[in-house]
């Protein structure tokens, strides 16, 4: 059963009119239910005019005091909201103005009667898996990020493929040249990776799927991993071109040869709150065009 939410944030992407409406009738259901609604304040700076009744807060401070976020706009909305909030144990509920829609599973038609049932305890929840990438310099961390679709090592700017050396869990898997490698969750299954012919897992499977992306021998195929499991990706001295790691096509650093990435499954995971009539190969038949 889903609690009683008494405290709600709102996020959301897009600067548009239908943006500030859908908020605005948010805020008033959620109000209308007795619960204190705050805005985010990246989003109250997206709009022309503030929403009536929303306290407008930073994204930590609305992380510290939400009982559920509501996130309006596309997946790459819903990824950046649950990388920010993962720490503070902060459930998410989708509304999706965006163009796919793997995450934000709720349509702006439906979303008063979904949420209406979601508040009333009528809900689906499940945990998602998370990423955390920690690249090393010279033994020294330079940098560290979390991903919820995926960490992706990759080419930047320049027509040669990279050279990398490949680790699980410690034990050395390959030289690879390829224009890179994806490590995806469950949930970025259905992303990145699966347009470099990476298999489709279902969120509540605890695996990983390394894929490589476009390898010079096509013998180099995608990997199916214990969730548990720890991949080292180990830049090439010689040949490595310009490289980066992304995560979640979101945040980027560049590498220079010798750098090593060390991608692991992170401390939490991020729980997001569905209709009670969510169905995940629904989702897939719809966003995939399956019969």
């Amino acid at each position: 059963m889903i609690p009683p939410f008494q405290h709600v944030g709102l996020i959301g992407k897009f600067a548009s009119g239908e943006l500030g409406e859908i908020l605005a009738t948010l805020a008033d259901f959620f109000r209308g239910r007795g619960a204190h609604v705050y805005l985010d304040l990246a989003t109250a700076e997206l709009l022309n005019s503030p929403i009536e009744g929303c306290e407008v807060v930073d994204r930590e401070t609305l992380g510290e005091r939400c009982d559920v976020a509501v996130v309006v706009g596309g997946d790459g909305t819903l990824l950046n909201a649950a990388r920010s909030l993962v720490d503070h144990h902060v459930p998410l509920i989708g509304v999706n103005t965006g163009r796919l829609g793997f995450l934000v599973d709720i349509s702006p038609e439906r979303m008063l009667d979904k949420l209406e049932e979601i508040m009333d305890g009528r809900a689906v929840t499940d945990e998602r898996l998370l990423l955390q990438a920690t690249t090393w310099r010279d033994e020294v961390v330079i940098g560290r990020c979390v991903a919820f679709n995926d960490a992706v090592v990759h080419k930047a700017g320049d027509p040669r493929m990279l050279e990398f050396e490949l680790r699980i869990d410690g034990h050395f898997v390959n030289r690879q040249r390829a224009d890179g490698v994806i490590l995806a969750t469950p949930t970025g299954s259905t992303a990145y990776a699966l347009s470099c012919g990476g298999p489709i897992l279902q969120p509540g499977q605890e695996s990983l799927v390394l894929t490589p992306i476009c390898p010079h021998t096509l013998s180099q195929r995608p990997v199916v991993i214990p969730a548990r499991g720890k991949v080292e990706v180990v830049i090439s001295e010689q040949g490595h071109g310009n490289a980066q790691i992304t995560c979640d096509g979101q945040i980027a650093m560049t590498l220079n040869g010798g750098d090593r990435v060390v991608i692991e499954p992170y401390a939490r995971r991020i729980c997001l709150i569905h209709p009670e009539d969510y169905d995940y190969y629904a989702v897939l038949r719809a966003k995939l065009g399956w019969g």
